[in-house]
């Protein structure tokens, strides 16, 4: 039995047809800088998201960059941003000469924890950004009141969690991404919604930001050759364009089946010895773009191992706080740490999940897990 993390041929194969006669209607077309298969697909994008403005964007990072960009933030500025996520969300807030705060996470839903964000705010601080791990949407409403009441920015880092839903107090419902001042995805292969090598974009309802934010990936102009103001090269390429105007239509079908298996592994792995499964919140749609579980009393490595002697791969999501990374010890003193991020740094582990997995795949993964508790 091939196990594998993500089978992205699978994938491939049920749409075979359907992406290979959108890669060739490109390649004929021979339009592959903003073709129109990208406004095609900003503007699915925005009606599958209820959202006014999507723009897209040569990856996720590069829309996190943009976004702070768009937001004209200041060389010392402090940002918010969880401790325990990919590199890629401070990676943007350093690169800008802005100063990003590092904050501890909820171990529970390995997301920013609200309590901490109202604890880290200074006078200097100008945004918060929340991640949505794993598929996991934050706990996004009282961090919007928090940023309302202080007058801070919000950019939601929605890489993992495309298609995730928020339900607020009053009973209405929203896609994640489209809740704060601007959201940023990525389209990277793995994600819920992934094309063919490296892809982003941003939304918004904020007709302003949504024409900074334009403006801003394409060179800084709005009129060709006119430069407004410094910009940089970020394109979502057209034949990347094609295969996500594909693949959204299949979208809500993908998460389902993400869905399914994350249900199946609940129940067959539910009170195992030394093992936490993921926790659903009530105010959220997981999408579970991973399966994460935390395994106690350190043997998370050695779990691993196991795994992979039996043919199952796993990945460590992420073994190293972002505050002892060597390139951003500098935002940080000596002995600073965080509790909950520490926990999670040697507990977690991400099992295969995908939208192709079998029950059959699934009972030879639960079953070695078992074996190994």
């Amino acid at each position: 039995m091939n196990i594998q993390m993500v089978d992205l041929k699978g994938q491939y194969q049920k749409m075979k047809n359907e992406i290979d006669s959108a890669l060739i209607n490109t390649a004929e077309a021979t339009q592959y800088i903003k073709g129109p298969d990208v406004a095609a697909f900003e503007k699915s994008l925005s009606k599958y998201l209820k959202v006014n403005h999507t723009i897209g964007c040569g990856n996720g990072t590069d829309a996190l960059q943009i976004a702070l960009m768009a937001l004209e933030l200041k060389p010392g500025d402090e940002v918010l941003v969880p401790a325990f996520t990919y590199v890629a969300t401070i990676e943007a807030i350093a690169l800008l000469g802005l100063t990003p705060v590092m904050v501890d996470v909820d171990k529970n839903t390995f997301n920013i924890s609200v309590n901490e964000i109202e604890k880290s705010i200074t006078s200097k601080t100008k945004a918060i950004v929340p991640v949505h791990l794993y598929g996991q949407s934050a706990d996004i409403e009282p961090i919007m009141q928090i940023a309302n009441k202080n007058n801070l920015f919000v950019i939601e880092d929605n890489a993992q969690a495309l298609g995730a839903e928020y339900s607020f107090s009053d009973g209405t419902t929203k896609k994640t991404g489209t809740i704060g001042h601007i959201g940023c995805n990525s389209f990277f292969p793995t994600k819920n919604l992934g094309c063919f090598g490296d892809g982003g974009a941003l939304t918004t309802d904020d007709n302003l930001l949504a024409e900074k934010c334009r403006i801003i990936a394409s060179h800084g102009q709005k009129k060709k050759y006119h430069h407004s103001r410094i910009g940089c090269n970020s394109r979502l390429d057209t034949i990347h364009a094609a295969v996500l105007n594909v693949k959204l239509k299949y979208l809500d079908d993908f998460i389902s089946a993400r869905q399914k298996a994350a249900d199946y592994y609940s129940k067959k792995l539910s009170g195992i010895n030394g093992i936490t499964l993921p926790q659903k919140m009530n105010y959220a749609k997981h999408t579970f773009n991973q399966f994460t579980i935390k395994v106690e009393g350190g043997k998370r490595d050695e779990m691993q191992t196991y795994l992979k002697e039996m043919g199952i791969p796993s990945i460590i999501y992420y073994p190293l706080p972002l505050y002892k990374q060597e390139a951003f010890k500098m935002y940080c003193t000596p002995d600073f740490g965080l509790l909950n991020t520490e926990e999670l740094c040697s507990s977690v582990l991400s099992i295969p999940m995908h939208t192709e997995l079998t029950f059959d795949i699934q009972n030879k993964i639960i079953e070695t897990i078992k074996s190994f508790c």
